[in-house]
């Protein structure tokens, strides 16, 4: 996999994922609206970690300076 994001948008991903899970499970949400922010912070998470967003590979968008060939 070819890292596909840039420094901002992996720190961005990163912040927004830990908020939503520290939100869902302190914020007192039904089960349904925590398993959704555990899931979508855990996948922010995810992608900040490697650097490759598959979204991002299927729409042909990349934020990194480099090209990682």
């Amino acid at each position: 996999m070819t890292k596909n994001m840039g420094s901002l948008d992996r720190i961005a991903r990163a912040v927004i994922g830990v908020v939503l899970l520290v939100l869902a499970f302190s914020a007192g949400w039904s089960t349904l609206w925590t398993v959704i922010a555990a899931i979508v912070g855990l996948v922010m998470l995810g992608t900040s970690a490697m650097g490759y967003c598959p979204p991002y590979a299927i729409l042909g968008i990349k934020t990194c300076k480099r090209d990682n060939a």
